[in-house]
């Protein structure tokens, strides 16, 4: 489900949260889907309950993420993702996308790869 690389410079809490957006991003979580609670989570990666409620908390607050008192966090709906980290990530992508022309990508090689990956989250496929 979710790798721990204790080399990555990246604190625990920002790798567990990206493995969970990667994760939801895919469709493996689906919105709707239970997460694993913080105890659950964190004694299967054997690391602090309070690394786990961090990204948890950092996904709630940025709406991939939505809590039910009692029940546990669930994986939200596409609709309720904030919109700054949408922002971040047209940033990233426009970062990438400039590099890659600047690589010898043609605009039309970059378009059909944008296309293709719209292509299968319409067929439902991750």
């Amino acid at each position: 489900m979710i790798h721990v690389d204790y080399r990555d410079a990246r604190p625990i809490y920002e790798q567990i949260q990206d493995g969970l957006r990667r994760l939801m991003v895919a469709g493996a979580l689906r919105p709707g889907d239970r997460l694993p609670s913080v105890r659950t989570l964190a004694a299967s990666l054997a690391i602090n309950p309070n690394t786990i409620q961090r990204a948890y908390e950092t996904l709630e607050a940025e709406g991939y993420v939505r809590a039910v008192a009692g029940k546990g966090r669930f994986a939200a709906p596409r609709e309720g993702i904030d919109h700054t980290r949408r922002d971040q990530m047209i940033h990233c992508f426009d970062q990438a996308a400039a590099e890659l022309l600047f690589l010898g990508l043609s605009a039309e090689e970059l378009s059909h790869r944008v296309q293709t990956l719209a292509d299968g989250r319409e067929e439902g496929m991750p």
